[in-house]
């Protein structure tokens, strides 16, 4: 994957980000600002999908204690009853719906 983006990718990135976090608003906490956290499904330990292939996430959710990062993708799975999958896939239905 090349670290440049497209300019498609990055209007795609930006769209991504205007969603907030993807799982608050599944949690019903409402609106949080996003990151973008790019999935790790399928991928080598220091490898990144796709600028196509990532999730809306705010900085707890991604990077917190009880975030994705924190707890890694198996804790985050437990903990939440979600994968990044499953929230590859609300992204995809918010960005159509």
């Amino acid at each position: 994957m090349s670290k440049h983006k497209t300019l498609a990718e990055q209007m795609h990135l930006d769209r991504i980000a205007a969603l907030g976090c993807i799982l608050c608003a599944y949690l019903g906490r409402g609106y949080s600002p996003a990151q973008i956290h790019h999935l790790k499904h399928g991928q080598g330990l220091s490898q990144r999908a796709e600028h196509w292939l990532t999730i809306p996430l705010c900085q707890a959710c991604h990077t917190g204690p009880n975030g994705l990062h924190g707890l890694g993708t198996r804790g985050f799975a437990t903990r939440y009853k979600l994968d990044e999958l499953d929230l590859l896939a609300m992204t995809i239905g918010a960005l159509s719906g």
